[in-house]
């Protein structure tokens, strides 16, 4: 059992230069061990951690040592338990996890335990910004018109969110409206140094969206975690981690003139790709740190999932001080942040001489290689220099489908639609935009971005240009602080003119919630198969995600995407094609409309106020007078309403007993799906629209549910009912088992029949088979999304025999009692001669004690193929997750046995 922290000796105080004290913490130079000293800082945080959690049960002195050791102990992939200061939720996953501790305190109840023991032990902020759908945009009352349509659909989960802030302990949640989830943890949730009951120690934290990493800009160890793992953690459970490797970024130079952030980051991206950093830390140093505000800082943060790090971190300096006084953190705050961290070995003074720190590899970028350039069509790392765009597009129009690539006959690449646009002519080549939208916290958290979009803004109305009336314009800043600088630069109109208005404060096209574009140009592009282009300012750009009708969708600077909405293609050279023609009649160049870095500088220094930031963050926990109105149940057991659609009680206790099931294998399975790379979370549990011919419409129709009531899957996560229906409903999945066919179908083998998916597997369960998947490399890479592995079991897969796994994908099918395993390398599927037609059984031993994480399995088919495969369960606490049936059973067991 837990015992006294063996590190208590080196427990001091630290003294407020001002007179009095600002709190105890644990000393890392008290350890008097020169191996500290070269730790990379990210490890140091980890460190921190284990010694002020230290209690020889959950995490043991031998952890530390693995962990002050790191040097040595990091290539070999050894274990420790890591936990975080604090949980960060939004409303698409802190829905789901509301529900999951409603049901958890059900249970207990059941089982004769105390349900009031389940509650968060660790802060929870819970940010709602992922209801905003754009359905009103291009108009002065935007904002408010969606924000009433939000409340509408939404009325119930908010409801429920409402509940639960008052229903359980150490939870915030900040209201709809309020901004996007990690610009609102950027400039105001974050604390940097913790002052808890005297107690000073990091800030650190988990977040169920991939981009929780965006506060590793801020010096705040930050990543994604499935909704699961997120759960534990808030339950006070330690989440097992690797040590991981830290690759050391250099940078130095400064970036050119005219070169922005996001230029920078996704140049960033493709590097690091390249480089290999999946499961690893990267850490930012350098000369070239004091050229980078902590806003791209954070910009770069942001994108890890899409360069495959764990996290992408930016050591504390004077820059983030800078950043919290400008973001109206007090200063005693900052005076006590800086103190604790310059005491403890964890802040960075670039005017000192810099220790020698050991990274496990290195790679360095010079700022001044950095050029204009956007990514896509299809993911966030392909990235293409913006005087190659114009060879490039053609290059994806020739090539077969892929992710550079659509396969148009080039007789049909010229092809010229002519449609009606509420009564005017209207034309539609390959490569028009339709979606132009600045959004997401990647650049809309960055004042130079956002304030370089208005001066191109400024600029093109000043010479005549106009953006084409069917492109969808948007701009959804993620805070309210952008709308303030905004109107103090007096550039928001030229923003307006151009049909870029404010249509709410959230994820929106990015997230997939760019609504419905205009019927006349769905129809011109469904009925001449044309590949329309979306250009937006977000992180992802995945197949499907941003709107159903734009299959090429391209990531760029808030810049850029005005640029090219102004275009109104991207089948152009802007070195040396106009852009538009003035009200002069002179043709319009990109460099007649581009600032100069200067320009936004000076933009930005005059206009970017602290109390901008002070008066919007004074304002957010108040809520707004919608919110506040909600009325909620009381009591601290959910009634749950059987006729709900949004909130349901999901079945993953209901025949739950205090003995653990075991370990399961794997007996004569089908394939329910057999899929290529590069698979998706999107793919596997979509947030976006609900198809009108889908699984999930059919059972909201059965219920009374209007069409155009459906919402998002995304917004219905609430609902396991819904979301295992929306499970592989991607309308661009590809599923080799249909032979070239594009869709959420598969065949049930052994009918023969083509179903949809859900059908199949539910015809497969009231069978009584089992089902497996194939897939290839990169399975379920893209956003942490916790029903990405919920949905598959509740559809009764019960293994996934994949390539390789995306990293928070694989905890989430181990915290769901789902089996990842691995080919060998240089084997897949294909190479084995499966067709996905065979059945699968996987022996594994009924006793967890004689499971080994990492080891060899033998896979063995009906047909006599046998194959061995990688068991991917990394740990021995997943070992024990998966014993007990799951991790929330193992929590509940865990829980109920500590009354005892």
């Amino acid at each position: 059992m837990a015992t006294e922290n063996p590190f208590n000796s080196i427990l001091k105080t630290l003294e407020n230069p001002e007179g009095g004290v600002f709190g105890k913490y644990y000393s890392l130079p008290a350890l008097n061990d020169p191996r500290i000293e070269r730790l990379p800082y990210s490890i140091r945080i980890l460190l921190e951690s284990a010694i002020r959690n230290c209690d020889e049960f959950a995490v043991k002195a031998k952890d530390v040592e693995k962990i002050i050791d790191w040097e040595n102990t990091s290539p070999k992939l050894v274990e420790i338990p890591f936990k975080p200061a604090r949980v960060l939720l939004q409303d698409f996953t802190g829905v789901p996890a509301v529900v999951d501790l409603a049901c958890m305190r059900d249970a207990m109840n059941r089982l004769g335990g105390d349900s009031n023991k389940i509650n968060p032990l660790v802060p929870v902020d819970l940010v709602i910004d992922h209801s905003v759908q754009v359905d009103v945009a291009k108009t002065e009352n935007a904002v408010q018109a969606n924000m009433e349509l939000e409340f509408k659909r939404n009325r119930e989960r908010f409801g429920f969110l409402k509940w639960g802030s008052s229903a359980f302990h150490n939870m915030l949640v900040v209201p709809p409206g309020s901004g996007i989830v990690h610009q609102v943890n950027l400039e105001y949730l974050g604390r940097v140094v913790f002052n808890t009951n005297g107690l000073l120690y990091p800030d650190s934290v988990v977040g169920t969206d991939s981009h929780t990493t965006m506060i590793d800009g801020l010096g705040v160890a930050g990543w994604g975690v499935g909704g699961i793992e997120a759960e534990a953690a808030m339950l006070g459970q330690p989440m097992s981690m690797v040590l991981p490797g830290v690759v050391g970024f250099k940078l130095i130079g400064k970036l050119r003139n005219g070169v922005t952030a996001t230029d920078l980051v996704l140049t960033v991206t493709q590097m690091l790709r390249k480089h290999g950093v999946v499961g690893k830390f990267v850490e930012f140093y350098g000369e070239g740190m004091g050229e980078l505000s902590l806003a791209d800082r954070a910009t770069i943060a942001n994108m890890s999932p899409e360069y495959g790090a764990t996290m992408g971190f930016f050591p504390v300096d004077h820059v983030t001080l800078q950043y919290l006084k400008l973001t109206g953190r007090k200063d005693e705050t900052i005076s006590m942040i800086e103190s604790y961290l310059r005491a403890n070995k964890m802040f960075v003074d670039y005017s000192e001489p810099q220790v020698e720190r050991v990274y496990s590899s290195h790679i360095e970028l010079n700022l001044s290689d950095v050029e204009p350039c956007i990514s896509g069509p299809k993911r966030p790392h392909d990235r293409v220099p913006l005087k190659e765009m114009k060879a490039d597009w053609h290059a994806c129009l020739d090539n077969r489908v892929g992710f550079k690539g659509f396969a148009i006959p080039k007789e049909a690449q010229v092809k010229v639609v002519e449609f009606s646009f509420h009564g005017s002519p209207a034309q539609l080549r390959h490569g028009d935009v339709v979606i132009a939208a600045i959004t997401s916290c990647t650049n809309t958290s960055n004042p130079s971005v956002m304030l370089g979009a208005a001066l191109v803004a400024k600029k093109a109305c000043e010479l005549g240009l106009e953006v084409k009336p069917w492109i969808k314009t948007s701009l959804a800043p993620g805070s309210g602080v952008v709308t303030k600088y905004l109107a103090k630069s007096g550039l928001q109109k030229y923003l307006n003119q151009l049909g870029f208005h404010i249509v709410g404060y959230g994820c929106t096209t990015c997230i997939g919630n760019s609504g419905d574009i205009d019927e006349s140009v769905a129809s011109a592009i469904t009925e001449n198969d044309i590949v329309a282009a979306a250009v937006l300012s977000g992180n992802r750009n995945f197949e499907g995600r941003v709107h159903p009708l734009t299959r090429a969708n391209y990531l760029a600077s808030p810049p850029l995407v005005v640029a090219y909405a102004l275009a109104g293609t991207v089948d152009i050279d802007f070195e040396s094609e106009p852009i538009g023609v003035g009200k002069d009649g002179k043709k319009v160049f990109f460099g007649d409309i581009w600032p100069t870095s200067e320009e936004v500088a000076e933009v930005v220094h005059s206009n970017v106020l602290p109390d901008m930031f002070r008066a919007t963050y004074q304002a957010i926990t108040e809520g707004n007078a919608t919110w506040n109105l909600l009325s909620v149940p009381e009591g601290t057991l959910y009634s749950w309403d059987p006729t709900s659609t949004y909130i349901h009680e999901p079945p993953y206790f209901k025949d739950m007993s205090m003995s653990p099931p075991g370990p399961h294998g794997v007996k004569n399975a089908y394939c329910l799906l057999n899929f290529g790379d590069s698979i998706t979370t999107d793919h596997i549990s979509p947030a976006g629209s609900i198809h009108k011919d889908s699984p999930a419409a059919k059972y909201l129709l059965e219920r009374g549910v209007d069409r155009r009531d459906f919402n998002s899957y995304g917004s219905r996560r609430g609902n396991d009912e819904i979301m295992a229906r929306g499970t592989f409903a991607n309308i661009r999945i590809v599923n080799k088992l249909l032979k070239g066919e594009v869709g959420p179908k598969t065949i049930h083998i052994p009918s023969g029949e083509k179903l949809s998916v859900f059908d199949a597997a539910m015809r497969y369960k009231s069978d009584g088979h089992d089902t497996i998947i194939l897939a290839g490399a990169e399975y379920g890479s893209g956003s942490s999304r916790d029903w990405a592995a919920k949905g598959p079991m509740l559809l009764g897969v019960k293994a996934v025999i994949a390539k390789s796994f995306e990293r928070i994908h694989r905890s989430n099918l181990v915290g769901m009692g789902i089996i990842p395993l691995c080919f060998k390398a240089g084997e897949d599927a294909e190479s084995l001669g499966l067709t996905g037609h065979e059945r699968y059984t996987i022996d594994l031993p009924s006793n967890v004690g004689e499971i080994r994480p990492g080891q060899d399995v033998t896979v063995v088919t009906e047909t006599g193929k046998s194959f061995s495969c990688v068991l991917r369960f990394d740990t021995e606490v997943e070992l024990a997750y998966f014993d007990h049936g799951g991790i929330l059973q193992y929590v509940i067991r865990n829980l109920i046995h500590s009354k005892h």
